[in-house]
């Protein structure tokens, strides 16, 4: 089967299409946390270091780059809130498929809508389609797309190019377009953030960017191969084991939605590491043991957990947030893990330091065998006085079994905005996206500046 005709005319069908009951709701939460993520991305590198080297770069227009406050081009502004949406691991992930659609597809869709004077149902009806096309297509590719390839930098790239195209009017036969042209600039590899440097988030950017062009480009009356996605030297060929498990990827399509399932993240680290975090919490709440008293922490995880997030030694802030042995010590030492954690005095605490040898990782088979669709981990804990205790976490807080509520998605809305824009601004905010008819705006202080980019350390 060609999915193509089938995913471009399903999204240019969310312009008219009737909102499903609720699903109004999911689209404003999956906004209100990418704003929560990319906010304090705009204060650190590589969003501000991009800022200024691009500011030359910014060209005429109303979308607002989020990294100084400044309007310019569409373009210019999805690359750089692409980049500082993704900074801080932050932002939401459709779990069943792997993507982060809400880094690049919002960063684009918000650009494309501030720049053409959008209503917010218009933009909210194209996180919709983008959202729904990414994750069915990441679906398509799962899970051996992502031994080699970032999700997010991939089909992130289709997804800002669906739900762009949708607020450029384009019709299913350029929709079709849209996505066949951002299929081939997608790219993002695993071995990027894998050590050091700062290349996962210009994934998202990029993304974001990429799919822009992709859509302006069919809006304008370029075409794209209609066989792109499945096609024998296709996407999910050259991305997967295969050239797609097509059928199972767009079951359900037009009755459940990927709007409506995501998860929205409750540590402010990579999603890998949340059973580990949930599952020692749990142990924790059930036993009121101390950090004194702890011996040994084994997590055993999915492959993903174990290939990715085992990192005993950590040289920069990417290391940290990408290390189970650290955030294990983080949550253990200081009872939770959030922007705070990836401190400069965090990453060279020498209580941090010492707890880190006490937690191990290794990879369960069963674990692995059921990711993308579950992610689990088993926890062995081992107390200095000898008693052994066992878990095993089967969901992340925040995952759909348990969502974060709307009072704990604001709360962490107001974390995370608070020390960028002001309380005040930030309430405004969070009004603008929860009850308003309009696209957010500007939304940043009157004196907002760049501030100085900290140390590629961290």
């Amino acid at each position: 089967m060609n999915p193509l005709p089938l995913l471009a005319t399903h999204a240019a069908g969310w312009r008219h299409r009737s909102w499903p009951d609720g699903l109004e709701h999911h689209a404003r939460r999956a906004l209100l946390d990418w704003f929560a993520a990319m906010l304090p991305g705009t204060r650190q590198p590589p969003a501000t270091l991009l800022a200024t080297a691009l500011a030359d770069e910014r060209g005429e227009g109303r979308a607002v780059c989020y990294a100084d406050g400044q309007r310019g081009s569409a373009r210019h502004a999805a690359l750089i809130n692409g980049v500082a949406s993704h900074a801080v691991e932050f932002d939401d992930i459709h779990r069943d498929s792997g993507l982060h659609p809400g880094s690049p597809t919002v960063a684009a869709a918000l650009a494309v809508a501030q720049a053409r004077g959008a209503s917010m149902d218009a933009l909210l009806r194209a996180m919709a389609a983008g959202y729904e096309v990414g994750g069915r297509i990441a679906l398509a590719v799962q899970p051996s797309h992502y031994r080699f390839w970032h999700t997010t930098a991939t089909v992130g790239t289709l997804a800002a190019a669906t739900a762009s195209a949708l607020l450029l009017e384009c019709d299913e036969v350029r929709m079709g377009h849209a996505i066949a042209l951002a299929a081939t600039m997608a790219g993002g590899l695993q071995q990027a953030f894998r050590g050091e440097g700062m290349s996962k988030p210009l994934h998202a950017g990029h993304a974001a960017e990429a799919g822009l062009l992709a859509a302006r480009s069919a809006a304008a009356g370029v075409t794209g191969a209609p066989d792109v996605l499945h096609g024998p030297a296709g996407f999910a060929a050259a991305t997967s084991e295969s050239t797609g498990t097509w059928e199972q990827a767009l079951h359900g399509l037009g009755e459940s939605f990927v709007i409506g399932n995501m998860t929205f993240k409750n540590h402010g680290c990579c999603g890998h590491i949340f059973p580990a975090l949930d599952g020692l919490l749990a142990l924790r709440a059930r036993l009121g043991f101390t950090p004194e008293e702890v011996r040994h922490i084994h997590v055993a995880g999915y492959r993903a957990t174990a290939e990715m997030c085992d990192r005993p030694v950590i040289r920069a802030e990417q290391d940290a947030r990408f290390s189970t042995q650290f955030c294990v010590a983080t949550l253990s030492l200081h009872g939770a893990v959030r922007l705070e954690a990836f401190s400069p005095q965090r990453l060279s605490d020498p209580a941090i330091q010492a707890f880190m040898p006490k937690v191990s990782v290794s990879l369960a088979p069963d674990l692995a065998d059921a990711y993308p669709r579950r992610r689990a981990a088993r926890l062995r804990l081992e107390l200095a006085d000898g008693r052994v205790f066992e878990h095993e976490q089967p969901f992340r807080k925040g995952d759909p079994e348990e969502p974060l509520t709307d009072a704990e998605l604001d709360a962490k809305f107001r974390e995370l905005a608070e020390p960028v824009l002001g309380a005040k601004a930030a309430e405004a905010l969070r009004y603008a996206i929860r009850q308003g008819d309009a696209v957010p705006g500007a939304m940043m202080p009157p004196a907002f500046t760049v501030p100085p980019p900290r140390p590629a350390n961290g």
